[in-house]
């Protein structure tokens, strides 16, 4: 038996019932934010898993959580803390969200998350799936998430051949997700349903290598059926990535306190808000930041390629270390900061490593120079 809607695409019904039992018997389990019905832990691990591996997100959800326990205690805490408890996590934009939505769920909501997904979508920083996941795991509505991975397994299963770089393909895409829900779920069925199509798109229905005699919709997928998966799904507008390049200028006083001169980034554009070295678009206009003097004693470094959702960076770090400090004449504009206090400050993941790779430069070391 199948489901017709939109009289485009015919929808099995078997979908659902082969994910739930696949789910309970072959997903993946054992990790902290699941079987829990709390809304702020669900929604922390959400944030922190978009674009981001699970292996990379379990230590920062438990610093997080062992920082800030509730919403309350996230929306009382200083920016800054926030930040620098999410650096090297990447998408910074994420963190800063995360504060003003806890701080919009307080003020707003009495400290209580909205129990719908269309209430969940009214806050700062919470997508439409990020409402449906909370939504079905913490309060067991039947509303479907579409993120990537769920496109994904969806235009896979269907075949669908709608262009998701359009928004009526998109809005077609979604409204079969929810013909596919299960009829008439208990909160446990919605869990395992909404943590399959998760686990599925994660761990079987891959993007390059799917592992199609794993997948429980082996008997009803048509793009297998086809042999056409790695079509799907369609998407014609491919991201036009810019590639750029940044001199940083890296300062260091040494003594019996190790400093670094850090300022902090405007507040939009890459690493917004963070704490970072002086950034110039060129070594000539680095160099030309500081007195002559100093200017000559700048010392290149190897350059870094750090990777952004839009851009490709190439960073080149211009590297003084200072005996005393020269005085704020003909100085870019920043502070110095203690190398002991550096885990309180918001660092973007490249100026972290680099900083820590000055401070420690046995540990990246090549092994045979050990």
């Amino acid at each position: 038996m199948k489901v017709a809607v939109g009289h485009r695409v015919e929808l099995p019904c078997t979908f659902a019932p082969l994910l739930i039992e696949w789910q309970r018997r072959a997903g993946r389990s054992g990790m902290p934010w699941q079987g829990i019905r709390d809304p702020y832990r669900v929604w922390l691990s959400e944030v922190m898993l978009q674009q981001t591996q699970v292996s990379t997100v379990l230590g920062y959800y438990a610093r997080f959580l062992e920082r800030f326990p509730d919403v309350q205690a996230l929306a009382a805490a200083d920016a800054d803390e926030v930040m620098a408890l999410w650096s090297g996590l990447g998408y910074y934009s994420r963190a800063r969200n995360l504060h003003r939505c806890a701080q919009a769920v307080v003020a707003e909501h009495g400290g209580a998350f909205p129990s719908t997904a269309a209430g969940l979508e009214t806050l700062p920083g919470i997508g439409a799936s990020t409402a449906a996941a909370i939504a079905s795991f913490c309060f067991g509505e039947r509303v479907s998430i579409v993120d990537g991975n769920v496109r994904r397994v969806l235009t896979r299963v269907l075949a669908f051949e709608g262009d998701l770089a359009q928004s009526a393909p998109q809005r077609e895409l979604w409204d079969l997700a929810q013909a596919l829900l299960p009829v008439a779920p208990s909160v446990d069925d919605m869990t395992a349903y909404t943590q399959g199509l998760m686990d599925l798109g994660a761990t079987v229905c891959t993007r390059s290598r799917p592992a199609c005699s794993e997948c429980p919709m082996l008997g009803i997928c048509r793009a297998r059926q086809a042999g056409d998966q790695q079509r799907f799904p369609v998407k014609t507008r491919t991201l036009k990535r810019r590639h750029e390049s940044w001199w940083l200028l890296l300062l260091r006083l040494r003594g019996e306190r190790d400093l670094f001169w850090l300022q902090r980034r405007p507040a939009s554009g890459i690493w917004a808000g963070l704490f970072c070295p002086p950034v110039y678009d060129s070594e000539n206009t680095a160099r030309s930041a500081l007195p002559p003097a100093l200017a000559h004693a700048l010392v290149p470094l190897d350059a870094v390629s750090h990777s952004l959702t839009h851009r490709e960076l190439r960073l080149h770090p211009l590297l003084l270390e200072l005996d005393a400090d020269p005085g704020p004449t003909g100085w870019p504009d920043g502070q110095w900061v203690e190398a002991a206090q550096l885990a309180q400050y918001g660092l973007p993941a490249p100026v972290k490593l680099l900083l820590q790779r000055l401070l420690e430069p046995d540990l990246f070391a090549p092994a045979n120079s050990r």
